[in-house]
C-alpha cells in the first residue's frame, strides 16, 4: 500500500490568494488532496535518477526518427516536420520544462515509463508552489520534499540566453530581448499557469509581457507582435499539434518565423516528438527491455494485458485497458479517437487502502527537479486529484 500522511487543507480563499482558482472539480469535490505521500530518501533519489535517464532516451529516440523520416510514422503532422527539424538543429530552441508520468517507485514497485508531457504539461502550479504551501501549513519541514521546480525553471529561463549549464553569464549576456507570454481565453488553469512561468521569466531576468493568443499577430518576415511592440521570445501553452490540425496558416507561418530567425518559441517545435506517445515505440525498438520501458507498438500485443492509447491526448481520453485477448475492460471517453493508436504493456499502480491509483509525475527543466502524483481510478482521468509528497 502507499504510504500517506493526514494534512490540514489549505482553504480556498488562501489557494485563489495564490491564483490558484482550480482547486474545485465539477463534482465540488476538492481537487487538492488532504493526504501527502511518504516517500524515502531512496525513493526520490530513484525517480531523479529514472527521469534524467529517460530524458537522454528520449533525444536518442528523436534523432532517430529525424535521421531516418519517421516523422508519420508517429503521428506528426506533416506541415510542422520543417518546423521540427529546424528547431532541433539549432541549440537556440531550448527545452524549458515538461513532465514526465511514471508508474511505480512507491510500495516497492519498479518505475516505469507511461509518458511524456514535453510540450504543454500541467499541474506546474502545483508541483512548483502548491506543495511548498501544503507542507508549511502542516508544520513540516518544507525542504523536506523532491521539489525545486520553481528554481530550476529561474536558472533553465537563464539558459535560454547562456545555452549551456553555467549561468553566471546570463546578465552581461542577455540584451533585453522582450519575452511575450501567450494564453488562450477563458481557461483560468491555463493562464495562471502561463503567468507563474511569466513571474519566474521576470525573476530570472527578463523583460516579459502577458497577451491572449487572439492579441499576438504573426509576421513570417518580421516575427511576433504585441501592438507595435516585436518580442524574440515567445511562450505559448497551446499544443503544437493542435496548431497543426486547426491552424494550418499559423502552423506555416511560425515554421517561417523560425527559419527567418525571427523569434524563438517555447517549448521548441522539436517537443512535439517527445509529446507523441508514438515515440514510446520508438524507444521500445532502440531499448528492448530496458528496466525503464514498457512494451509499445502500433499493434495490440499478443497474450498480454495492455492499454490503447491516441498518440496524442490528455487526461485520458480515449484510453482503454485491454486484457490478453485485446478485449476492452474499462475504457475513457475523450475528443482523441481519430489519432493513432499506440499499445501499451499494462502495469499496475501503486494503491491506497481505499483502491486508488498512484501516478507520478516528475518535472524535467534542464535536469529532473520536482515530484508530485495523480491519485485516481486505474486510467487517470480529468477527476484525478492532486496529492503532494513528503520524503522522510
Amino acid at each position: 500500500m502507499v504510504k500517506l500522511q493526514k494534512t490540514t487543507p489549505l482553504s480556498t480563499e488562501y489557494l485563489e490568494s495564490l491564483g490558484f482558482v482550480w482547486h474545485t472539480d465539477s463534482d465540488e469535490s476538492a481537487y487538492i488532496s488532504d493526504e501527502l505521500v511518504v516517500l524515502t530518501k531512496a525513493e526520490a533519489e530513484a525517480y531523479y535518477k529514472a527521469t534524467n535517464t529517460l530524458y537522454n532516451m528520449y533525444v536518442e529516440a528523436a534523432e532517430y526518427v529525424i535521421k531516418n523520416n519517421l516523422f508519420h510514422e508517429i503521428g506528426i503532422p506533416f506541415n510542422l516536420v520543417e518546423a521540427i527539424k529546424e528547431s532541433w538543429e539549432n541549440d537556440v530552441h531550448w527545452h524549458l520544462y515538461g513532465r514526465f508520468d511514471l508508474a511505480g517507485g512507491i510500495d516497492s514497485k519498479p518505475i516505469k515509463l507511461l509518458e511524456f508531457n514535453a510540450d504543454t504539461p500541467t499541474a506546474l502550479f502545483e508541483t512548483a508552489i502548491i506543495q511548498w504551501a501544503m507542507l508549511k501549513k502542516n508544520n513540516l519541514e518544507e525542504s523536506s520534499q523532491f521539489n525545486a521546480t520553481y528554481e530550476a525553471l529561474i536558472d533553465n529561463f537563464k539558459r535560454l540566453v547562456t545555452l549551456e549549464e553555467d549561468i553566471s553569464t546570463f546578465e552581461e549576456r542577455y540584451d533585453d530581448w522582450k519575452f511575450l507570454f501567450t494564453s488562450i481565453r477563458g481557461n483560468a488553469e491555463e493562464e495562471n499557469t502561463v503567468k507563474l512561468l511569466q513571474y519566474i521569466a521576470e525573476e530570472a531576468g527578463y523583460i516579459t509581457e502577458f497577451a491572449y493568443m487572439d492579441e499576438v499577430e504573426f509576421d513570417d518576415k518580421e516575427g511576433i507582435f504585441l501592438g507595435d511592440e516585436n518580442y524574440e521570445l515567445w511562450f505559448k501553452l497551446i499544443p503544437w499539434e493542435d496548431i497543426a490540425l486547426e491552424e494550418s496558416d499559423l502552423a506555416m507561418l511560425l515554421t517561417n518565423i523560425i527559419k527567418n530567425q525571427k523569434a524563438i518559441i517555447f517549448n521548441p517545435a522539436y517537443t512535439l516528438l517527445f509529446q507523441s506517445k508514438g515515440l514510446l515505440k520508438i524507444l521500445w525498438d532502440l531499448y528492448p527491455n530496458h528496466p525503464l520501458l514498457l512494451e509499445s507498438s502500433f499493434e495490440p500485443l499478443e497474450g498480454q494485458k495492455q492499454v490503447k492509447k491516441p498518440i496524442f491526448g490528455r487526461e485520458g481520453g480515449n484510453v482503454s485497458i485491454l486484457d490478453e485477448n485485446a478485449s476492452e475492460l474499462e475504457s475513457v471517453e475523450g475528443d482523441y479517437a481519430n489519432h493513432k493508436m499506440l499499445y501499451q504493456a499494462y502495469t499496475e499502480l501503486a494503491t491506497d487502502t481505499q483502491g486508488n491509483s498512484y501516478q507520478a509525475g516528475v518535472f524535467y527543466a534542464y535536469e529532473a527537479c520536482g515530484l508530485g502524483f495523480r491519485k485516481g481510478g486505474r486510467i487517470l482521468d480529468n477527476m484525478s486529484k492532486f496529492v503532494g509528497h513528503v520524503v522522510k
